[in-house]
């Protein structure tokens, strides 16, 4: 998998870390092991923008996914099980807020990093096609969000 990171945000993350993180969440989700993901950090007024131009509303947010090729866990196109894929698929963006992410992370009683474990997890859930805004698919996402992070928690290399 290709999975890019740009920082812009200022702030030092552990770039290799959110790497093998979405790479760990990409493989157990059974996507194509050539599909591209980017990962963008940004500082509070660039996720302000981008939230209010996008989702029309103000100030910064912890995650934003902007997905690029249509693709679904389970339907096909671009899975590493079907053969009549060839292209891998550009997955799309996600959008990290480390600020946003550190204020959040206070607020729940764990790390700034765990957050933002949590939080890259939940955009590229959203660039697979999973959202959260009925009941039901409130708890698919975030069943599936806490089962992901909790294997790779397993498996990670030490903190």
């Amino acid at each position: 998998m290709s999975i890019e990171v740009a920082n812009e945000s200022g702030v030092e993350i552990d770039e290799s870390a959110l790497v093998g993180l979405a790479g760990h969440v990409l493989t157990r989700m059974g996507i194509h092991p050539l599909a591209e993901l980017s990962l963008v950090v940004v500082d509070e007024p660039a996720m302000a923008q981008l939230h209010e131009q996008w989702m029309g509303e103000p100030g910064p947010t912890d995650v934003l996914a902007f997905p690029m090729d249509e693709l679904r866990p389970g339907s096909g196109g671009g899975r590493r099980d079907d053969d009549a894929a060839t292209d891998p698929a550009l997955l799309g963006d996600v959008v990290l807020c480390p600020q946003v992410a550190a204020k959040q992370a206070a607020e729940a009683g764990h790390s700034a990093k765990e957050e933002l474990e949590l939080l890259c997890t939940h955009g590229i859930l959203h660039l697979l096609g999973y959202d959260h805004a009925e009941p039901e698919e409130h708890a698919e996402m975030f069943g599936l969000q806490d089962e992901l992070l909790k294997s790779w928690r397993e498996v990670r290399p030490e903190r």
